[in-house]
């Protein structure tokens, strides 16, 4: 048996460590091994007390890794005394213990509310411990409102309550609050009551004899219900049965699932700022930012209350023909931020459909202006745009592309660049971007037929984060300018300080005709994208009702006011925090790190932009050979990486890293050492 169980209250002084004391030292008198922690305490002696009943020798920096002298709530303290929280150190002091007994008891300071820093809260403690509470209530006026907001806030971050223990902890109280209060509290936040400890001094003499303390704590714990206590509450077999149906129910999207059923499913249950939590309680750093698109971390408050408060108003309304507030909004606030000369927002939700409106725009576009022979596109070798038959179409990587051939519509197609790989054999700088002579000698010979040119700017994600060098993003604006062929900007995965600019497009300064936003524009909560166009191009559709003009596009939850609601508080955090100038520091640590790969064997290049990082593996580096395909060591890499609790995915011999932009330093440095050690073990 492997237990945990957290000591909460209602508020201060209600008897918090009475309870923890009595429980300690029945489950001692019942030879359950029992330990005992205290992350917090500020001023008094509670540790003490805890300590001197559990009997048990640890280092006190261990079972109470921050105490401070002022009876303040612990931001407060921590800032007075200049010592600030970490939630992590609190956690490894926790794991330890928690493998060292069976039951381990760990009291909080005051209620589930009480701020740790200006961030985080005692239940932000609770979620990341991942800990079963006890509520313990003083019967005393206020019990029941106190009571209820408590088990609520315990609810609504979704915390395990094992129930609560009733401390009349005030000699005068009337009978009816007495009998009553507990009665009305559990039946109306459907929670169990554990116990009913009297006033104290009524156990202090019994029989006219002195207890002594371990009678004194013997006689409270027979007022509490110590069978939830121990009861281990791991849900062995519903894990079980989600792993069982997962492998046999679940087609998971880009994994070959033969592969997958001889694996150990990972199901996540719980994130929390960087990390995710599975079914059995094991925590893993998101190294993938969940596909990209996580940026400040899960359950980002802000993001929670904004989400919360538009649930409360309206959920969903149609775009079609009718506003909402949030979608009106959001773009405003993506006006301010964009490339200057983008003003009109079309909604979807995901980066495929953003893509696919991008084409359907800029085909109708000419064929409004009366160009009808302007029907092609042009795009890259190695892009990828999507996975819906449009996005398909102009995409550029084999694997993705060439099952669906004869489903696709035709696309001109040049050479990406790919300096570590360069089909020219050149180098560069000296090259002078050399690879670019082939989009112009193209756009020479068919610009009359092509209707855009789209790419990923910056960086091309999919193919392995392949970076385009300095000044290739501006000439290919130039030269579509010159040729008269819109240029579409895919910055799905780019997009919102990924590259360490809000878009890829500011580092050259460049305005396309249509942007495609996706993945990070409400930072991973829901499904949310947007196309972004021109007042040129808008106004090309244009016209009187009966002249067809219409863009006959759209989807059922384009728009979503929950989705914007999210997208809004995003942006907001992005100005409040000042997410993108914090970013700074952590590229150029991110950067410096990444020079050790090198030294790997089997690291043939380190690619980096921003948070965009792709780790190319080869099986010989001076020749720069790449493995076969069957080889799978990306995969191999990447779940050696999970063993050492760690989320990364790879694109075929390339690892990802693209961590939330929220990520601390040592954070990042531990991505960093189990991604190095993952690799060096493979080879």
């Amino acid at each position: 048996m492997r237990r945990a169980v957290f000591i909460t209250g209602t508020d201060t002084e209600i008897g918090k460590t009475v309870v923890s004391a009595a429980i300690i030292h029945t489950l001692q008198e019942k030879n359950i091994s029992c330990g005992v922690m205290k992350p917090i305490q500020c001023g008094g002696d509670d540790i003490q007390i805890l300590k001197e009943v559990s009997q048990i020798n640890e280092p006190p920096s261990l079972i109470n890794p921050y105490s401070f002298s002022k009876p303040f709530s612990p931001h407060l303290a921590s800032k007075l005394e200049k010592r600030k929280i970490d939630l992590e150190k609190i956690y490894r002091s926790y794991l330890t213990l928690k493998e060292k007994y069976q039951v381990l008891v760990v009291e909080g300071a005051g209620g589930l509310l009480v701020p740790i820093s200006k961030d985080l809260f005692m239940v932000d403690l609770i979620k990341r411990l991942n800990i079963g509470i006890i509520i313990v209530v003083g019967l005393r006026v206020g019990a029941i409102n106190h009571s209820l907001l408590t088990i609520e806030i315990a609810k609504k971050y979704g915390l395990e309550i094992i129930g609560l223990i009733f401390n009349q902890n005030q000699q005068e109280i009337s009978p009816i609050s007495k009998e009553d209060s507990p009665l009305i509290i559990s039946k109306l936040s459907q929670t169990k009551i554990l116990g009913m400890i009297p006033y104290l001094e009524v156990l202090e003499k019994k029989g006219n004899q002195e207890l002594t303390k371990r009678e004194f704590f013997k006689e409270i714990t027979k007022k509490i219900n110590l069978k939830y206590i121990l009861e281990d509450k791991l849900p062995a077999k519903r894990n079980k049965i989600l792993k069982d149906r997962d492998r046999s129910l679940v087609w998971h999207p880009f994994t070959q699932m033969k592969d997958y059923q001889e694996l150990e499913p990972l199901i996540i249950e719980e994130g929390k700022g960087c990390f995710l939590k599975d079914i059995e309680g094991n925590w893993y750093l998101d190294g993938i930012s969940s596909l990209w698109v996580n940026l400040h971390g899960h359950q980002k408050r802000e993001i929670d209350e904004a989400l919360i408060s538009q649930v409360n108003k309206i959920s969903h309304s149609t775009l079609l023909g009718l506003g909402n507030v949030p979608s009106v909004e959001l773009a405003g606030k993506l006006l301010e931020i964009t490339p200057q000369g983008l003003s009109k927002f079309f909604y979807s939700d995901n980066g495929s459909t953003a893509v696919e409106i991008a084409l359907k725009i800029a085909f109708q576009y000419w064929q409004h202006k009366k160009e009808v022979k302007k029907n092609k596109f042009l795009t890259f070798y190695n892009a990828y745009h999507g996975d819906t038959i449009g996005s398909v179409s102009v995409g550029g990587i084999d694997l993705f592309y060439k099952t669906f051939a004869p489903l696709l519509f035709s696309s001109f197609r040049v050479k990406a660049p790919y300096c570590y790989r360069c089909h020219l054999n050149l180098t560069y700088p000296d090259c002078q971007i050399s690879c670019l002579q082939e989009l112009e000698d193209l756009l020479v010979k068919h610009h009359q037929e092509i209707s855009a040119l789209i790419l990923e700017p910056i960086v091309q994600g999919a193919a392995g984060m392949i970076i385009q060098p300095e000044g290739f993003l501006k000439r290919v604006r130039e030269l579509t300018k010159k040729y008269q062929v819109l240029m579409i900007a895919d910055e799905v995965a780019t997009g919102f300080g990924r590259t360490g600019k809000m878009f890829a497009c500011q580092w050259e300064r460049v305005v396309p005709d249509i942007m495609c936003l996706a993945k990070s524009i409400t930072a991973g909560y829901l499904p949310l994208a947007v196309t972004i166009t021109t007042e040129e191009v808008y106004h090309a559709f244009l016209g009187e009702y009966e002249e067809k003009k219409t863009f006959f596009h759209g989807h059922t939850y384009t728009g979503n006011p929950l989705a914007c609601a999210c997208g809004l508080a995003n942006l907001e955090i992005f100005e409040k925090e000042k997410i993108l100038i914090k970013l700074e520091n952590k590229i150029k640590f991110l950067n410096q790190e990444l020079k050790y790969f090198l030294n790997l064997e089997h690291v043939g290049e380190v690619r980096q932009k921003g948070f965009m990082v792709g780790i190319e593996l080869v099986k010989n580096k001076e020749l720069k050979i790449p493995y076969h395909f069957e080889e799978k060591i990306g995969l191999k890499v990447t779940q050696a990486i999970r063993k050492k609790r760690a989320i990364l995915r790879p694109l075929g011999d390339t690892i990802v890293l693209m961590p939330p932009l929220s990520i601390s330093k040592d954070e990042l440095k531990f991505l960093l050492e189990v991604t190095y050690d993952g690799i060096k073990e493979v080879e």
